[in-house]
C-alpha cells in the first residue's frame, strides 16, 4: 500500500491533528498527529495483520529519537534513533530467532567506527570499519 505523505488533505487544506490511513480491509496502516502539514509527536505503522511495524517519533516532519521496527511475527527486527532525519547513535538488527545480526554506530547519518555482525547462533561473524572514530 502507498502511505499518503502529502501535507495536505484532500480539500487542500494542510493536515492538522489525528491523522490515520487504513489499508482495503479497513485495518490501521498509519496512526498520528500533523501539526500544520507537519508530522509530529508519535507515529505508529501497522503490517496488513494488525502488528506494529514500526513506531517512534516525528518533529519538524523529520523522524527523530528512538525507533524500533518489528516482524510479521511481532519478533523485533531493528532498533535506531535519528536526529533531525538522521540516523545516529547506535543501531541493531536481529535475526528471525531473536540473536543480534549486527550492530554498529551512526553519526550524522553515516556508519562510523566498528560495525560487528553476528551469526544466528550469536557468534561473531566478522567486524569491520567504517569512517573516523
Amino acid at each position: 500500500m502507498k502511505m499518503d505523505d502529502g501535507k495536505y488533505d484532500a480539500d487542500g487544506r494542510l493536515k492538522h491533528g489525528s491523522f490515520e490511513e487504513r489499508f482495503k480491509n479497513g485495518a490501521p496502516a498509519c496512526t498520528g498527529q500533523y501539526a500544520e502539514g507537519e508530522k509530529t509527536g508519535e507515529w505508529k505503522y501497522y503490517l496488513l495483520n494488525g502488528t506494529v511495524k514500526a513506531a517512534g517519533n516525528y518533529a519538524n516532519d523529520q523522524m527523530t529519537g528512538a525507533w524500533i521496527w518489528h516482524r510479521e511475527n511481532g519478533e523485533l527486527m531493528q532498533t535506531g534513533a535519528f536526529d533531525d532525519g538522521k540516523r545516529v547513535g547506535v543501531w541493531r538488527r536481529y535475526h528471525s530467532n531473536g540473536a543480534l545480526m549486527d550492530e554498529g554506530e551512526y553519526v550524522n547519518g553515516h556508519k562510523i567506527g566498528e560495525w560487528r555482525a553476528y551469526n544466528p547462533d550469536g557468534t561473531l561473524k566478522k567486524t569491520s570499519r567504517h569512517g573516523k572514530k
